[in-house]
């Protein structure tokens, strides 16, 4: 075999066994939504502004109090937070299992902001309804790295990994192409929707591992 493939192997088995080793905490993402300031205030009224219900991981990020219901053709999702603060763009992101009861096509998977050709859906709030032409998607599953601990587990934004969950248990599942997200405002985790998560048996803050 030509050396340079054979050393290329040995330093591929080096990385993996090194990232192996670093834990990654998960953090489910239940159903939720960005919204711009302008369909926050078509929801809940001219007068509102969006309040901390509790922080999330990510700096400056947190759930809101406010709650909405997402409307399909065949169903509704009741008491869905926004996630602040207000964003560009409206994006709604469901698993799976939410788009059945829904009774919607299952949406793309995509990540964060790439809406181009998504579905859309009807969302109301106490104050009123707003419609979406897109917006509507299931999340890549993805790590956000800082960008110092993307330089220790030698990973680039937009790379894609192979993740082990459930290490050692009857659930054990690794996950391929899991989207990194590397910028100086992210905090280290996992993100992986209800239905994921339910599949490898994981909580909020398990470890898992990048294989």
């Amino acid at each position: 075999m030509d050396e340079k493939i054979v050393k290329e192997m040995v330093e591929d088995i080096k990385l993996r066994q090194e990232r192996s080793e670093k834990s990654v905490p998960i953090g489910i993402s239940n159903r939720h939504a960005h919204f711009t300031k302008e369909a926050f205030k078509t929801l809940f009224g001219a007068d509102a502004e969006a309040t901390l219900h509790k922080n999330v991981k990510q700096p400056g990020q947190y759930a809101c109090k406010e709650l909405f219901t997402i409307e399909g053709p065949k169903g509704s999702i009741k008491d869905v937070r926004m996630i602040g603060p207000y964003r560009s763009y409206n994006q709604v992101e469901i698993s799976a299992a939410d788009a059945r009861k829904l009774g919607v096509e299952q949406p793309p998977i995509r990540d964060s902001g790439k809406l181009a050709n998504t579905p859309g859906i009807k969302l109301v709030g106490p104050k009123g309804t707003v419609t979406l032409p897109s917006g509507l998607i299931m999340s890549k599953r993805h790590i956000h790295f800082q960008t110092k601990e993307a330089e220790t587990f030698k990973v680039k934004d937009g790379q894609e990994v192979r993740v082990l969950c459930g290490r050692g248990t009857e659930r054990e599942t690794i996950y391929e192409r899991v989207l990194c997200r590397v910028s100086d405002q992210f905090a280290l985790e996992l993100h992986l929707d209800v239905d994921e998560a339910n599949a490898a048996g994981m909580k909020n803050n398990d470890a898992a591992f990048i294989v």
